[in-house]
C-alpha cells in the first residue's frame, strides 16, 4: 500500500507540473490521517495538494516512511515552485471519492483516483 500512495502522489503531480524540471533540493514532511485506507489516500493527496497550492512547493518524488490503517507519514522531495521554470499543467482542486478504488490483488495494491479540476 505505501507504494500505491507514493505513485498516486506522483501521478497527481505529473498532471500539475513537468516532473522533469523539478530539482530534488529539499525534503518536505507530509502527514495525513483518515478513518480507513480509502479516506487516508484522499487525505494524503489533499495534504500534498495543500503543500503545492498554499506553500508553493514543486514536488517530484515521494516516500511513505510509516503507515497504518489511519495514519500515513512520509515526505516529498522538490524545491520552491518557480512559475517561470516549472511549466504548469492542469489545476487540481481536490482528490475525490467518486469512483475511488484502493484494493489489493495478488499481493499488489492498485488505486484509482479521480480529481476535481
Amino acid at each position: 500500500m505505501p507504494e500505491a500512495f507514493e505513485n498516486c502522489a506522483l501521478g497527481m503531480m505529473s498532471l500539475m507540473l513537468d516532473l522533469e524540471k523539478i530539482r530534488p533540493q529539499q525534503r518536505v514532511g507530509l502527514e495525513a490521517q483518515g478513518r480507513e485506507p480509502r479516506s487516508l489516500l484522499v487525505s494524503w493527496l489533499s495534504e500534498i495538494l495543500y503543500r503545492v497550492e498554499a506553500e508553493g512547493w514543486a514536488l517530484g518524488a515521494f516516500r511513505v516512511s510509516e503507515m497504518d490503517e489511519t495514519t500515513v507519514r512520509g515526505w516529498g522531495v522538490g524545491e520552491p515552485l518557480d512559475p517561470g521554470r516549472h511549466a504548469t499543467g492542469m489545476e487540481i482542486k481536490a482528490p475525490t471519492y467518486h469512483m475511488l478504488e484502493l484494493k489489493e490483488e495478488g499481493g499488489r495494491w492498485t488505486a484509482q483516483v479521480i480529481f476535481d479540476v
